[in-house]
């Protein structure tokens, strides 16, 4: 093993030689995942082949180096690419010409934005505001309709049309019980406080389990109530134990307090006289 760094080129080398013989074409895939799967079959084709004058196969070779490597280091690097971006109108950030929506209220603000082969993280010091899976291809847009909720919450009748709530629909984030609550909402108090009755329950995913979530809209259809309160009432019910272990009425004992003497108060009345 060579402590120096020398063997550099030939590691450069050897991805080059890799990207054009298993690469080029460009490889036509739907995902990222799709993608890392030929690459891992292309590397097992590699660990199969012989390089002139070795008798082992590659695969081999490495086998027999690995025990001399070091171990990886504990601290973990950041994979990613720091950039500044500024937050547009839209509220959506241009990163490699793909957009990544962002909270509204960081609309005109510079943002710091982690640039990553999988994913997009926008962060606020070392808070994630925004998360995404990186996009492929030009113009792509990534919207979570989480981030404009508070707008919504204040123009109810821009949902129907966002585009971010088409985004919501086709990930399944916006399912078909959210849509049943909105109907019985609309129904039963108009449009505009349907859609905002409705935004109140989404804006209780942040702090909700989504499960408990979703079962506390159907348990507040089933009776009728469309009422953001009831559905997050019956969602906390739904994650309580089923059977509360009692306590014994002596334990509270231990909360009793003497009860207080005003006789202080008198006694700074008559030093003051």
């Amino acid at each position: 093993m060579q402590s120096t760094g020398h063997a550099k080129g030939g590691v450069e080398g050897e991805v080059g030689r890799f990207r054009r013989r298993h690469l080029v074409p460009l490889p036509a895939v739907d995902t990222l995942e799709e993608l890392n799967e030929l690459v891992a079959l292309a590397d097992a084709k590699d660990d199969a082949r012989h390089i002139f004058g070795h008798r082992n196969t590659v695969g081999e070779e490495f086998a027999a180096e690995l025990p001399a490597l070091r171990a990886l280091a504990d601290e973990r690097f950041e994979l990613t690419l720091a950039l500044s971006c500024r937050v547009d109108h839209k509220s959506r950030v241009c990163v490699r010409q793909c957009f990544y929506s962002v909270p509204a209220r960081y609309v005109g603000r510079r943002i710091d934005v982690f640039l990553g082969a999988e994913h997009v993280d926008a962060r606020e010091g070392n808070r994630v505001v925004a998360h995404h899976e990186r996009a492929v291809g030009k113009g792509v847009e990534s919207l979570c309709l989480d981030h404009y909720l508070e707008v919504l919450e204040r123009k109810p009748g821009a949902l129907p049309g966002a585009t971010a709530l088409q985004a919501a629909r086709a990930s399944g984030s916006f399912g078909p019980t959210h849509e049943r609550f909105w109907d019985a909402a609309r129904r039963k108090l108009g449009d505009a406080d349907g859609t905002r009755a409705l935004i109140e329950v989404l804006l209780a995913h942040r702090h909700t389990n989504r499960d408990a979530l979703l079962g506390g809209i159907e348990r507040a259809l089933e009776v009728g109530s469309v009422d953001p309160a009831v559905v997050l009432v019956e969602a906390r019910r739904s994650t309580e134990p089923a059977n509360p272990t009692p306590l014994p009425i002596g334990s509270f004992h231990r909360f009793d307090r003497p009860t207080p003497l005003l006789s202080p108060y008198d006694e700074l009345l008559e030093a003051s006289s």
